[in-house]
């Protein structure tokens, strides 16, 4: 399909107050990793982008600009302002949070979403001096600055604590593009502070990037990078490159993520625009930004304008023709993460994040989506992200309702749901080794072929429960693939391998779930 299908028009969306509640939650889309003209790299005003994220049917939205030495001396108050005069002027329509994408020392690049409070700026400002690592220095990937990392969070986890912020949380974001978020980071991460540090991004931003000439003509999620110095020498090339989409932790059955979920422990998924730009605005900067992947605080002037000495890029103004070679999407047009809230707010969100009631799609191959697990003896029943507790032996039956897309998409499509995945795992405890990347009792266990094309689809499977294990979903459009990693009786139809270049992320649609675990109980 040609680039132009990127450049589509607006589905209509429902509204915060018009969202159904399932199963007895407010399901609200967002996107957490969405940058503006304070970041060296990017251009929109936020407005810009909060205007954007709510036609595009965002209930929620983080903006999180690099850090850096100029964001860190300049830009953190003008953002502030900016996400302030926001959420007035919005608070009806979206939910704005104050953010940023941090520089991980030792490590890749993570989102910091932080709730409204009276001192968020000045929190902000204080963390990204002492622990980004393009401020401090630290992005080499040795001992001591993975250490910095866990110090870091550690630092977030006390300053709500302690009351300086009501809320903080950490994801990390495009975990495999540069090879350098090792197994043993993640873990270290989320067990520094498991109230903080929450999980990963399943799938990159950037979907746009793989399109073909006149497209940029690149990698999916622009992973499209080699091994280099600080790279976790266990990732094989395959990690390096996306899968339907997403990241290769994440789209392996029996990979990196589920040897996380193996250990029993909360680690959870989401998707993002990381929008800077997207294929098709009639937009651009009069001045280029710098390039995202040189990771360097060099100073660029053209026209007599430095970001690095401000802080700040200036407006974007009118391209007169649609750039192609913009790798993003706007936000909420391809990438959505859905969260289960118990109401509508600031708090509601992070903690709807926090407890795991989350699921991930791209290009609304679905619009709604309600999981329930449930013990056929006791009745107790989790949601995504929760977990019950049974005697050996006893069954359990997960229920499952799909609201299907009626309509087109942003590409102006109809997404057909053509399969749903459900995969479960063994639940082994603790790893010996930190750096393990895999679950070998994770499985996909049923498949369910969809041939409806409208409406809602009801789904169910009850099952014997020998020991403690977890349930995830996953879907598909079925447009593209084969059997996983790990042969056919693990995954038969698993997401294939993006081409560089020729990969249209309208044709390879998928949405993900978070799990749902169960523990036995004790006699």
């Amino acid at each position: 399909m040609a680039v132009a299908a990127t450049l589509g028009a607006t589905a209509a969306a429902a509204t915060p107050e018009t969202r159904p509640r399932r199963g007895g939650y407010l399901w609200l889309a967002g996107d957490h990793h969405l940058h503006s003209q304070y970041s060296n790299d990017a251009m929109f005003r936020v407005d810009d982008q909060v205007q954007r994220a709510i036609e595009h049917g965002l209930d929620w939205m983080v903006i999180t600009d690099h850090g850096n030495t100029a964001f860190s001396s300049y830009s953190v108050p003008m953002l502030a302002a900016d996400v302030a005069a926001a959420r007035k002027a919005e608070l009806d329509d979206i939910l704005v949070f104050l953010g940023m994408e941090w520089n991980m020392p030792g490590a890749e690049h993570a989102t910091l979403m932080l709730a409204p409070g009276k001192d968020e700026d000045g929190f902000l400002n204080e963390f990204v001096s002492k622990y980004d690592a393009r401020v401090t220095n630290s992005r080499d990937g040795t001992p001591a600055n993975e250490a910095l990392a866990v110090e870091a969070i550690k630092f977030l986890y006390r300053g709500v604590r302690d009351g300086r912020i009501p809320d903080a949380l950490v994801l990390a974001n495009h975990p495999c593009r540069l090879g350098i978020d090792s197994p043993h980071e993640l873990r270290a991460w989320r067990d520094a502070a498991p109230g903080t540090f929450l999980g990963m991004e399943g799938a990159p931003g950037h979907q746009a990037a793989g399109l073909p000439a006149p497209g940029m003509g690149r990698g999916r999620g622009l992973y499209d990078s080699a091994p280099s110095k600080y790279s976790f020498p266990g990732l094989p090339a395959e990690a390096y490159r996306t899968h339907g989409g997403f990241d290769w932790m994440t789209a392996t059955v029996g990979g990196v993520w589920d040897s996380l979920l193996a250990e029993g422990k909360p680690f959870w998924i989401t998707v993002s625009s990381d929008g800077h730009q997207a294929c098709g605005d009639w937009v651009k900067n009069p001045v280029d930004p710098l390039d995202q992947s040189s990771y360097d605080n060099t100073p660029y002037d053209e026209t007599g304008r430095t970001f690095m000495t401000t802080g700040k890029f200036p407006d974007p103004v009118g391209a007169g023709r649609p750039v192609t070679t913009y790798s993003g999407l706007p936000p909420g047009a391809y990438s959505k993460t859905w969260v289960g809230a118990t109401g509508r707010g600031h708090r509601a969100v992070m903690d709807a994040i926090r407890a795991g009631r989350v699921w991930a799609c791209h290009g609304d191959l679905i619009s709604g989506l309600d999981v329930r697990l449930r013990s056929t003896s006791t009745g107790h029943e989790a949601p995504l992200g929760g977990r019950i507790t049974v005697k050996r032996g006893s069954s359990v039956r997960l229920s499952v309702e799909i609201e299907l897309t009626e309509g087109g998409n942003y590409a102006q499509l109809h997404p057909e749901l053509a399969r749903v995945d459900l995969i479960m795992g063994t639940v082994t405890g603790p790893v010996t080794d930190p750096d393990t990347m895999t679950a070998p009792d994770a499985r996909v266990i049923k498949s369910w072929d969809v041939t409806q094309t409208g409406g809602t689809i009801t789904l169910s499977h009850t099952l014997k429960i020998d020991g403690p294990c977890y349930f995830r979903l996953r879907g598909t459009d079925g447009k593209r693939n084969a059997p996983g990693p790990y042969g056919a009786a693990v995954d038969p139809a698993g997401p294939v391998i993006d081409v560089l270049g020729n990969a249209n992320p309208w044709e390879d649609l998928w949405f993900y779930a978070n799990p749902t675990f169960v523990d036995i109980r004790r006699v």
